[in-house]
């Protein structure tokens, strides 16, 4: 089993994808040298993340110990976690409304 992802923080329910891992796939996931597995279950490029645990819509999504987003649908174990099924919680100055 090959360590595929990350995480960076124990309250984390997502994982960083370091390799592209397909449907599934069984993979480690590290977080500070304890390697947790996880059945993948859709494709998911690098750089995206896997849910560590099942979150309820409109539940916070944790990432580097910080919530990062809100659930916009019910994601299961082992699910590719994107813009699908997320929407960012943080403010982007490239956003702001142009008078």
């Amino acid at each position: 089993m090959k360590v595929k992802a990350i995480i960076a923080k124990n309250i984390d329910n997502v994982a960083s994808v370091i390799n592209f891992i397909e449907a599934k796939e069984v993979v480690g996931v590290n977080l500070d040298g304890e390697i947790r597995k996880v059945l993948v279950n859709q494709n998911v490029p690098y750089g995206h993340k896997i849910a560590l645990k099942d979150i309820k819509n409109g539940e916070d999504i944790f990432k580097y110990g910080e919530i990062i987003g809100r659930a916009t649908a019910d994601i299961k174990y082992g699910d590719y976690v994107h813009v699908h099924n997320v929407e960012s919680k943080r403010g982007r100055g490239d956003w702001k409304k142009i008078k």
